[in-house]
């Protein structure tokens, strides 16, 4: 039995975590024309608006992933997203990616969201291990992954073409025993 995955509301102090939808359009295409952002993911695709409007229009139906908003629990502003995915249930085991907007990097949002989201994880859905990837020039990224604790597991030499220099990917790892939520 395939287990289907629902969005959650996940509230913090700081963030709010709500279902990302089609309100979200206009912020998440703001965010795709950030060269800082951009370059943060290791996006090279030069995203339309009707590819960000179908993206956002359709992950409400994904029973797969959990693609959420960080939000600002006062305003309901829009910070970025988190998304758990790669459900792999009989090994109890998802990846996870985040990317904040410009004005919310910096300043310990995107900690307490994947806490928020690792709760989530080891708890309801009973994942046993949350794993990623990290460019190794995102140290701010780094040690919010670390503090929320990730472990480093291996490197991928050379993954990431950015300005004709080669990049390495870090890649990352928490298992619930190790978490401390």
């Amino acid at each position: 039995m395939v287990t289907t995955w629902t969005c959650p509301t996940l509230r913090g102090e700081r963030v709010l975590l709500r279902p990302l939808g089609p309100q979200d359009i206009d912020n998440l295409w703001v965010d795709v024309q950030d060269p800082e952002g951009l370059r943060l993911t290791g996006t090279h695709h030069t995203f339309t608006f009707e590819e960000i409007a179908a993206y956002c229009a359709s992950r409400a139906d994904m029973t797969d992933r959990i693609t959420l908003a960080v939000t600002d629990p006062c305003d309901g502003a829009y910070l970025g997203e988190v998304v758990l995915m790669n459900h792999d249930e009989p090994n109890r085991s998802a990846s996870l990616r985040i990317a904040l907007g410009l004005g919310a990097r910096g300043r310990g949002l995107g900690t307490e969201a994947l806490r928020l989201v690792l709760a989530h994880a080891f708890g309801p859905l009973g994942l046993h291990r949350v794993s990623l990837e990290v460019f190794d020039f995102n140290t701010r990224a780094i040690r919010a992954y670390e503090k929320v604790g990730f472990r480093h597991e291996g490197r991928m030499r050379d993954a990431l073409w950015w300005d004709g220099t080669p990049q390495d990917t870090l890649l990352m790892a928490v298992l619930a025993p190790e978490w401390e939520g």
